[in-house]
């Protein structure tokens, strides 16, 4: 058996990112870039305002105070987009709106609400002003500097960034294509719902699980369906999944050692390299991982919560891989136990657990209740994985263990604090 880090270090191994495409600006949100992005012209272009006030000479605001005012005949307005006609000469100003450029000869912006507003002379109260409030070109970006390099993930500033380089399209790692299949003769899909309410058949809850969690790491999901537990389909769907040329292959249950388990023997008939089949966990220790015609393979259990929990730790990793991210893994957290914890096998624990922020900042961990790996609703109810490692199975309520949060939430509170 293998551990769960060195598990998760042989799958990123055979994993890297995929190729360049180019999309629509406001298409690469979320995702990466996938080459450096350099400035081709300075920002701002010029030294510009950076209040609505009056453009002076800084060495003739020094000492203006209310009691001795500074005097200035305003030359000119300049608003934001328009440009000055003309420089300042000593015992000038000109009116200026917030990000428009300064004229020659001024080198501070006294703010107007220091200022009795005046438009044919002004006069300033206040010399806080000096030297200050002038944003100087170049000072965001010069021209051919490296402004956002390759592999930076794009989020709502990234994008602005991207905007302001003029790049309308962006080069960015494509979206893995990830086929999903399950196998199971009691699985059917909700078309078939009837079968379910009459006792016959189980919801296939694996596939469209999967399919969600494809699309929350930023993949595509590539559905090749459910095999019925014969070797003959099994071995058929694991050939459709390959002919879809996916860039990853994730299959659920088939991969213990029952009667009607044909995963290994089917894809050993399309000559798979086989690199693992058990991992030190639970839930989740039935997991298979190799490739197939050059395609990686993921096999998950079949149970639903052992799916979420391994498709967490191995697959989702491997997805945001693909995707050109550099950081795949979601960092630990510590909490502080609610209440005690006890597990039985000596391998690591992942449990379902409720994380809260209280008023204090510390972070508390709560199980979600039965931690049975059938019970789906368990991790509906979760907001993370908490870590029982395996040479100390059992903990007091007080004691501190680390957790995986698996939602935003999960640092959330209800009331603003700083």
């Amino acid at each position: 058996m293998h551990g769960v880090a060195d598990a998760v270090a042989r799958i990123l191994g055979d994993v890297s990112a995929t190729a360049a495409e180019r999309v629509p600006l406001l298409d690469a949100l979320g995702r990466v870039l996938a080459v450096d992005a350099r400035a081709g012209y300075a920002l701002p272009t010029c030294d510009n305002s950076a209040m609505d006030g009056y453009a002076v000479r800084a060495v003739e605001l020094a000492g203006a105070s209310s009691a001795s005012p500074r005097a200035f005949r305003v030359v000119e307005t300049v608003a934001a987009g328009q440009f000055p006609t003309r420089a300042i000469a000593a015992g000038e100003a000109t009116r200026i709106m917030t990000g428009a450029p300064l004229p020659m000869g001024a080198d501070c912006v006294v703010r107007v609400e220091d200022t009795d507003a005046g438009s044919e002379t002004m006069r300033a109260f206040d010399a806080r002003d000096a030297g200050r409030n002038v944003r100087l070109r170049g000072e965001d970006f010069r021209e051919g500097d490296l402004v956002l390099a390759a592999g930076e993930p794009i989020g709502p500033a990234q994008v602005g960034v991207l905007a302001t380089l003029g790049m309308a399209e962006v080069p960015v790692h494509r979206a893995p294509r990830v086929a999903i299949l399950g196998s199971g003769d009691e699985l059917v899909g909700l078309e078939q719902f009837d079968r379910v309410l009459a006792g016959e058949r189980i919801v296939a809850s694996n596939s469209y699980t999967l399919h969600a969690l494809v699309r929350a790491s930023g993949g595509v999901p590539v559905p090749i369906g459910n095999a019925a537990d014969t070797p003959a389909s099994m071995r058929e769907h694991f050939a459709r999944a390959v002919a879809a040329a996916p860039d990853l292959i994730v299959s659920s249950a088939g991969i213990s050692v029952g009667e009607f388990d044909y995963t290994r023997d089917a894809l050993q008939a399309l000559g798979a390299d086989l690199k693992f089949w058990k991992v030190r966990m639970r839930p989740g220790a039935q997991l298979g991982y190799g490739t197939v015609a050059g395609i990686p393979w993921i096999g998950l259990p079949g149970n639903p919560v052992s799916v979420m929990v391994t498709f967490e730790l191995f697959a989702r990793p491997a997805i945001l891989r693909m995707l050109g991210h550099a950081r795949v893994h979601r960092r630990p957290v510590t909490v502080t136990l609610e209440e005690p914890v006890t597990v039985g096998a000596r391998f690591t624990h992942f449990l379902r657990a409720v994380v809260t922020a209280q008023p204090t900042g510390e972070l508390t961990a709560r199980l979600t209740g039965p931690q049975g790996s059938g019970i789906l609703t368990s991790m509906a109810r979760a907001n993370a994985l908490l870590v029982v490692p395996e040479e100390q199975p059992t903990h007091a309520a007080g004691d501190r263990l680390s957790a995986l949060l698996l939602t935003p939430g999960a640092q959330l509170t209800e009331s603003f604090t700083l």
